[in-house]
């Protein structure tokens, strides 16, 4: 039996597919790109409602949404493995990208400029995660790094690792980043104990660290701007 809500019983130009085609993915809604993501609906629900729904359990938030990880996605009823997986692909995919612009930047000259690369690389973690991006002479990114991770509330970083690493990729200047999930953007005493210690062991070997970004979802905290560092 087919539904009365079922999508292909819609306006063609209401439909997010056709839409999508006549007027561009801009016009269509957050709900909508999920909704051709989720390519079907249910019985009871036509993929516009599961994806609302979807969006519903992440307070229709995509960065919320990020968070989900594929057995959550699949706590919505009509949302299975195969669909969990296509919605986590996407936004992934959406985060890689992020990524990869910021790294295309030439040079790092701000905070914003390194902040454009590590929030997307840490923003979804439910965890914390430590992350160093090494640089050459002229502040451009060599490589990216994750070289830690840890619980709910805190981290370690092997600070000899770091600067092995720097050594190997012949990095003059280092920045490093680590996200709080509970959203406090302030670096806590032993964040601060941290980047005094690399500060001072790097300078030993004539590398400079440039920055500590504390990421909170999608804002930071710079231990340079704030003058800690």
């Amino acid at each position: 039996m087919v539904l009365s809500n079922s999508i292909k019983n819609w306006a063609e130009d209401e439909r997010p597919r056709e839409k999508m085609l006549q007027k561009g993915a801009v016009s269509l809604s957050d709900a909508e790109l999920l909704a051709i993501l989720i390519s079907s609906g249910t019985k009871e629900k036509s993929a516009l409602d599961l994806a609302r729904e979807v969006l519903g359990h992440a307070h229709n938030n995509l960065h919320e949404l990020g968070r989900l990880g594929v057995v959550e996605l699949q706590k919505t009823k009509g949302i299975g493995e195969a669909r969990a997986i296509t919605i986590a692909a996407a936004l992934e995919l959406g985060r890689r990208r992020q990524i990869t612009e910021g790294l295309q930047r030439p040079t790092i000259t701000q905070s914003a400029d390194a902040a454009e690369i590590v929030i997307p690389l840490l923003r979804d973690l439910n965890h914390e995660m430590f992350c160093v991006l090494y640089l050459n002479q002229s502040s451009r990114v060599l490589r990216h790094e994750m070289i830690s991770s840890g619980g709910l509330t805190g981290t370690v970083a092997d600070i000899r690792m770091i600067l092995k690493n720097a050594l190997l990729y012949n990095a003059n200047k280092l920045i490093i980043a680590h996200n709080h999930p509970s959203g406090n953007q302030q670096p806590s005493l032993a964040d601060k104990e941290l980047t005094k210690k690399l500060k001072e062991a790097a300078e030993w070997m004539d590398i400079k660290l440039l920055d500590h970004l504390i990421v909170a979802g999608t804002s930071y905290l710079s231990m340079a701007d704030e003058g800690i560092i």
